[in-house]
Formats: structure tokens, sequence, C-alpha cells
């Protein structure tokens, strides 16, 4: 084991403001600052080894299937910089280990010297505009978003919808120089020519018909901060050119304007759609897609992370119902984490918030998860042969019905099944509350030829 460092370097460590830890060659702590047992806890870690402080391990990370930022920075000689999770006193928290060779007087290492940078933007799901999860896929996002934030860089966030590619946006603001100016963002889908500059660039009083005052631009709004374009696939040709000449003039008029205002602005962009597919079908126009595509991070989809639902869920229930003490059963948790989530966190929203509204007690059940149909199926149907009418609730036989026939069937089955009350009924099959009164009191019953 190397020796203790001198008590000067251990003074030196105390009048750092970041948390910073001192470790041999043997992954044993040597030193603390003040600033780490501030943050990280009260007990004395020193004597003990960082892997099992840090993450509970009995063997170093590398050995654990995780990155280790002292085997990286040992094997490289220089400094090294990985995201971890690491247990506080708060619970598993994202921090930033940058590690340093401290080398002795003949040039060999005798220490390294790790910098912790808590990551306040991903986690518990403890804040608002927070990414929760502590997955790995999810952790190497967060390391892109949070390397990037120190440059000037155009990012363009590629992903799914519902995967929170404006939470990350944000998260990239925030780590930024740029955090004190505005945020400032656009959904591009649906505007037209005309919206979109006078959105974008502001007008003129007197520009066009209703411009009664003169408008402020979001891009004026943005003025030293980040400007940020969600569906940037969405926006048509005629548009792309002067986001382009944006881009790359750094300047712009008002509409109905003559003079050249400079913009000042970080640009961050963000699509569902694939845009090199696009480019190659001449729909995105090629110079555009290379001027925000410098620094690409791709958004995992929930399936992706499955890991992350019973941290997720547990973030919701906290924030759909605050002063309800909500638990989910493990059962109704192996549910969630089976399902594909083609609308993402989103749906996963929907789906716990749905649950609730279910649930009489504090416990949500498996029964509670109900999918899109709002109906809880306890099995699939049989496979039927190729244009044969498969067998339902609603037609037992399988066979072919009038739609209006199915439809009181279907309801008449619903309501039997359904374990919250009318309203919840009415939620889940998408109708208002007096629709499905008049409806059931049309569906005969059971047993009357229905």
């Amino acid at each position: 084991m190397s020796p203790a460092p001198d008590v000067e370097v251990v003074h030196l460590l105390d009048s750092l403001p970041e948390p910073r830890v001192c470790i041999d060659a043997d992954y044993r702590i040597v030193a603390v600052n003040a600033a780490y047992r501030r943050e990280f806890g009260d007990a004395d870690p020193v004597g003990r080894t960082c892997y099992e402080v840090s993450h509970h391990f009995h063997e170093p990370c590398d050995l654990s299937g995780e990155s280790c930022p002292l085997h990286a920075c040992r094997s490289a000689g220089e400094a090294r910089r990985v995201l971890h999770v690491h247990h506080t006193r708060l619970g598993p928290e994202h921090v930033e280990v940058e590690t340093v060779p401290i080398r002795g007087a003949d040039g060999s290492v005798r220490y390294f010297l790790e910098t912790l940078r808590t990551l306040r933007h991903a986690g518990r799901g403890a804040q608002a505009r927070e990414l929760v999860g502590h997955s790995r896929v999810l952790r190497a996002v967060l390391e892109l978003g949070r390397r990037v934030a120190e440059t000037e860089a155009a990012v363009l966030l590629l992903g799914e919808s519902g995967t929170g590619k404006e939470l990350l946006a944000h998260a990239i603001h925030d780590l930024s120089a740029r955090s004190p100016q505005p945020f400032v963002a656009l959904d591009c889908a649906g505007l037209s020519e005309n919206l979109f500059e006078s959105e974008l660039f502001g007008h003129e009083r007197g520009a066009f018909t209703g411009a009664l005052s003169r408008k402020t631009g979001l891009v004026e709004a943005a003025g030293g901060g980040t400007l940020f374009l969600d569906e940037i696939g969405d926006v048509p040709p005629g548009l792309q050119v002067k986001l382009l000449r944006l881009i790359e003039a750094g300047t712009y008029r008002r509409v109905g304007g003559v003079e050249a205002l400079r913009a000042d602005f970080r640009l961050i962009c963000a699509t569902h759609r694939d845009l090199r597919a696009m480019v190659g079908r001449g729909e995105f126009r090629r110079d555009l897609y290379h001027r925000i595509n410098v620094f690409p991070i791709r958004l995992p989809a929930l399936r992706e992370r499955r890991e992350d639902i019973p941290l997720l869920v547990a973030s919701l229930l906290a924030r759909l119902h605050p002063q309800r003490p909500l638990r989910i059963s493990s059962g109704a948790l192996e549910k969630l984490a089976a399902y594909d989530y083609p609308g993402n966190v989103r749906e996963l929203r929907n789906l716990v918030e749905r649950a609730c509204i279910l649930a009489d007690g504090d416990l949500l059940q498996a029964e509670h998860i109900r999918f899109d149909d709002g109906v809880e199926t306890s099995a699939a149907p049989a496979a039927a042969a190729e244009g044969e009418p498969v067998a339902g609730p609603w037609s037992p036989a399988g066979e072919v019905l009038p739609l209006a026939d199915v439809e009181q069937r279907y309801l008449r089955w619903a309501s039997e099944r359904f374990a919250g009350d009318r309203r919840g009924l009415a939620q889940a099959l998408g109708i208002s509350e007096r629709t499905l009164y008049r409806r059931l009191a049309e569906v005969p019953a059971a047993g009357d030829g229905g």
C-alpha cells in the first residue's frame, strides 16, 4: 500500500472547492477533502477502496462491467473522465469522475486524484426537468451531453417521440456557459412559411395584415442563450434555406424590416425522423443537415432501458399524486417491464396515471395496468387460420357480425370487466361519460338475444 500523502497535500485538497479524492494504485482512498465530505457523506472513507465506497462493489469497476477512470488513467498515463452512478447519502446519483495521475520526483505515478461533479439533471426524478434513470445506455447519453455542453457545437438529438429529447436539450443548456441566458424552444411541426418566419425572426409593425405592433422573434429572445428547434425534420424545404442562411450568416431580418440583426445563440435541434434518409430522397437539404449534425446524440427508446422503469414509475407516482402515498406491486412492475412502449416515457406516464385512477387503495396491482384498449385481457386468442374470423368475448364463435352488434357486445363485456367507475370506463374508451351512459342504455342485457 502506498504511504499517505503529506500533510501539505491534504491541506491543499481542502482548499479546493470541488469534491476531490486521492487514491493509490491499489484503489485505496488515502485522502479526501472537506468538499467531498460535505457532498457525499460524513463517514470517513479513508482506508477503504474507491469501488466499495462509490459503488458497493467487491472488485474494481473494470472487473464489474463498468468503465473505470482510474484503470483508464493508469493505462493511458493521462487524465480520463467517466460518468458513473455513485452511492451517496441521498441515494444513487450520476457523478462525473475526472481522474489525473500524480507523479513523484522520479516521474512514476504515486497517486490518482479524482474530481467528482454531480450531474443534477438526471437521476431519481427528484427535480423538475430531470432525465430519470441509471441504466448504462442513459449514462452514455448523459456523458455525451455533458461533454458537448462545454462547447459551442451544434447538437442534433435523435430518437423516437417521448424519449426525452427536450429534457436533454435543457440539460445541455444548463451545463453550458450560456446557462444564465434564456432557453427558447420552437416546435417546427406544422408551421406555415409565414408563421415560421414571424415566430423565428419576429416582424415589424405593418409587415402584414394584423401586424399591429413589432414582435420579438425567438432568435432575438434567445440572445446569448440556447435556441432549441424541435422536430426539425418537419421543416418544409422552402423554409430550410432561410434557416440555413441564419446559421451560416449569423444574421437575420425581422419580417418587413431592412436592418440586419446579429444572432447570438447556441443551436440544438431534435427530430424523430431519419434525416439522412430524407437527404437521400431530396426532402431535407444536405447542407443544412451537415450544419446541424455537428454532434449527434441518439436517445434510447424506453424498451432499450427497461431497468429504468421502476425508477421512472416511482418518480411518476410522486409527481402525479404527491399527497397520495401510492406504491406499486411487483406483479404490476413486471407487467410494465414486459411492454414495448411505442410511445416511450409519455406512454408509461399514461399507463401509470390510468392505474392510479383505477386503484381504490394505495397499491397499484397488475390488473390496474390497462393498455391502449383500456381493457384487461388475460390471454391472447389462439391464432386463426388465414382468412378465418378470430373468436373473442364479443364474438365467441368467431362469426362475422354487424358492427353495431359488435359494439353493443363489446360495451357490455367492457362494463362487466372494468374495475373502476363509469367515468374511468368512459376515459378508457375515449368517449364522454354522457355518451357512455347513452350507449349502455341501448345495450340489451345478457340473455336477451344480444
